[in-house]
């Protein structure tokens, strides 16, 4: 699937989409992993909670691209939930320029 912009006098329009991404941060032998429980695909390291976490968009958002390119199914909702995230859980919004 193609990414679809639109053009208007020579400027070039971006779609951007927002997705939930739902974190788990674990500390394992001195380091952070974030790992996402909707996306097995997602997950990263980092010497601290915030590291992982920005380790772990930049991946979400690499799979996004990668997903939407090879027309798959994205496991990430685009809607805001209700009732927040489960414990232990960081919610992180993700966008991405498609």
């Amino acid at each position: 699937m193609k990414k679809k912009t639109q053009s208007h006098y020579g400027a070039k329009l971006v779609r951007f989409l927002e997705y939930e991404l739902p974190l788990r941060i674990e500390q394992e032998n001195g380091s952070y992993i974030a790992y996402s429980p909707k996306w097995k695909d997602c997950y990263a390291q980092g010497d601290t909670p915030e590291e992982a976490i920005a380790e772990a968009t930049m991946v979400a958002a690499s799979l996004v691209e990668l997903f939407y390119e090879e027309g798959m199914d994205i496991p990430l909702k685009r809607q805001q939930r209700r009732g927040g995230p489960p414990p232990h859980t960081v919610q992180v919004p993700l966008y991405v320029s498609l």
